[in-house]
């Protein structure tokens, strides 16, 4: 029995507020961690100012009032306790349970701002004078007192502490617009060169900056809705149209199929005619020479009987019957079998195949260019042709333009009963049905004239070196981010523009600039260096390129030709036509451009020199080396060609 007085002993010193000395009544824990009794605690801190609020027992300080709560598990342990020693009465815990309701319903609703004179009821104003808040019955002085009559008075605020300068412990109630900060009065003395503004008066200013920001948000927002459309519609129109030529062209190569096996299968018929009629002949014979050996034979056998007959007489009768025998030597007719006929019908289907592979090659390395509307027909009739041409594609074989023959080489659109033979293998004029032309079409057309030099076709480096040119930038048509070194020979582009003076041939829109020679005739190469990074663009471009906008980028109109890399992807743009093509591993780029012939070729130089692509054209004016730099590290040099 007395272990258990001990032990209640015990408890009862754990149970006991620091203050009064008596057991907890509505034991609260504030945030050091000690309990005390929620009217002690009140008492204490009565009449203590904002900023010194701290604990009654271990000292430590708080910035504001804590938020009180009932210790549920403490104030359970007080009631087991005093049961435990017969002190509990029904009218003390009648008494101490109304205390507590009242407490639970006084400080358990955490949305709400606690009067901070009394801590028991809900303030209904804050004061950003006094930076305090309260109840209705303590705030009377600042409705009646003229000492509180300039008091700024405000709804219910909370973290009052907050809204306080960290530096001077006063009020925000400035706003910097420089520095996009709220300030008390103390420190304006250190905005003195900025614009200071009240806080309502730096609200309606932002508001006002955010309404603009708002509507140009909302007029980003329909213009990004009205291109997507735009979009949307031009993806439409660019599948029909791709679903259009897959069509046409399964119908061109079903139909190019369709004549080259009925080719095969004529060819294929004449020899198996041929091998017909000799075999019929080579059978005739070998029955004929076959009834001669079965003759000879038996000739032979009775030859031989002969010879073994003793009888003298008997032999010399039967002998007078063979003496006006003569045997004939077999005979072998001429052999009619026509192999130079089937030679030249394998010849006629390998030179078809040659000039298809040719074609095809031609195809795959040339650029084919639409040309423009002719000036005299209007917008109506240039549509119309065409949609003519466009619907030629269907009407059958004679108005197909087949991509793999040339115009003067068609007999007609029915590949000949037997191919007429190489030029070289007939001398005389073969006696065949005159050839039927067929105009060509403006589609059609071949876009270069043809050459009034010797053709050119570098297979190395060195042969390209015979027509080797030395380029220089033109300063005047640099773009203002663009740096020229080494006499105009090395160009990189910076983010910073060059004091550069305007020139209406300078570029505007892309960081671009042309040399200051062009060519119109003759056959000119050139070789440029990368360096540093692969964001660039190398080609030639006629002097009237346009300077400012979009359509001055080189390859996206029709007065340029261009080889860019961008994303590690090489690409050949011309007439805003993109073709992707392999990147060789070199730093180094041949351009070789033929004014005479109408081409501009670009070439891989290193290990190995190879062509990386041939743009073909009719050049109508003067064409100009021209690059393109867009990345801050990457260095185009043109200067020499050693």
């Amino acid at each position: 029995m007395s272990i258990m007085a001990q032990s209640l002993d015990d408890m009862a010193e754990e149970l006991t507020c620091s203050i009064c000395l008596c057991l907890f009544t509505t034991p609260v824990t504030i945030p050091c961690g000690h309990n005390f009794c929620y009217e002690c605690l009140d008492l204490a801190w009565k009449g203590v100012l904002l900023e010194d609020y701290c604990c009654p027992q271990c000292r430590c300080s708080f910035d504001s009032k804590p938020n009180l709560r009932k210790n549920t598990l403490l104030s359970n342990l007080v009631n087991q306790l005093t049961a435990a020693r017969g002190e509990h009465s029904l009218e003390v815990k009648e008494k101490s349970e109304d205390v507590v309701v009242e407490e639970e319903v006084e400080i358990s609703d955490s949305d709400a701002v606690l009067c901070d004179h009394c801590m028991k009821v809900a303030a209904v104003m804050t004061c950003l004078t006094c930076m305090a808040s309260f109840c209705t019955v303590h705030l009377q002085p600042h409705l009646e007192s003229k000492a509180y009559k300039d008091h700024n008075l405000k709804q219910p605020l909370r973290n009052l502490q907050q809204r306080k300068c960290a530096e001077h412990n006063k009020l925000l109630d400035c706003f910097c617009w420089e520095h996009g900060k709220c300030i008390c009065w103390n420190c304006i003395v250190n905005h003195k060169q900025c614009q200071t503004l009240s806080l309502q008066e730096g609200k309606a200013k932002k508001e006002q900056h955010l309404k603009k920001l708002l509507l140009s948000l909302n007029e980003m927002i329909e213009k990004a809705s009205g291109t997507r459309e735009e979009v949307k519609l031009e993806q439409r129109h660019a599948k029909e149209i791709t679903t259009k030529k897959k069509a046409l062209l399964d119908g061109e190569f079903e139909e190019i199929k369709t004549l080259i096996e009925e080719e095969q299968k004529r060819a294929m018929k004449r020899i198996e005619e041929e091998e017909k009629k000799v075999n019929t002949k080579f059978n005739y014979t070998q029955s004929v020479l076959d009834k001669k050996k079965n003759e000879f034979q038996g000739l032979k056998e009775k030859v031989e009987a002969l010879l073994d007959e003793e009888d003298d007489l008997q032999f010399l009768k039967n002998a007078t019957k063979f003496q006006d025998i003569r045997p004939k030597e077999p005979f072998k007719p001429r052999n009619d079998f026509n192999e130079k006929l089937l030679h030249q019908t394998y010849r006629n289907i390998v030179s078809l195949k040659d000039a298809i592979k040719a074609k095809l090659n031609n195809l795959g390395e040339t650029e084919e260019a639409r040309p423009p509307t002719q000036p005299h027909m209007k917008g109506s009739e240039a549509d119309k042709a065409a949609s003519r041409n466009d619907s030629s594609d269907c009407r059958g074989p004679p108005q197909m333009k087949n991509p793999y023959f040339k115009e003067d080489e068609i007999l007609d659109w029915k590949l000949p009963q037997r191919l007429p033979p190489p030029k070289q293998n007939t001398p005389e004029k073969p006696k065949t049905k005159p050839r039927t032309k067929i105009p060509p079409s403006p589609a059609a057309a071949a876009p270069c004239p043809g050459p009034t030099a010797p053709r050119i076709n570098p297979s190395s480096r060195e042969e390209c070196l015979k027509f080797a040119e030395q380029l220089t930038a033109d300063p005047y048509t640099a773009h203002k981010r663009v740096i020229m070194s080494d006499n105009f020979t090395k160009l990189t582009v910076t983010d910073s523009p060059q004091n550069y003076q305007d020139n209406p041939k300078r570029f505007t829109h892309c960081s671009q600039v042309l040399c200051s020679r062009g060519f119109t005739h003759g056959c000119y190469y050139w070789e440029v260096k990368i360096e540093g990074g692969n964001f660039s663009g190398i080609g030639v471009a006629y002097q009237t390129i346009a300077r400012k906008g979009a359509e001055s980028r080189l390859g996206r109109n029709k007065f340029s030709w261009c080889i860019e890399w961008f994303n590690g992807k090489l690409q050949a743009w011309h007439d805003d036509k993109m073709t992707d093509l392999t990147s060789p591993n070199v730093n180094t780029v041949g351009v070789l451009l033929n004014c005479d012939e109408g081409y501009v070729a670009f070439y891989s130089v290193g290990k190995k020199f190879g062509q990386i692509y041939k743009f073909r054209t009719k050049f109508t004016e003067g064409v100009f080396p021209a690059f393109w730099v867009f990345s801050s590290n990457t260095i185009l040099s043109f200067g020499s060609t050693k």
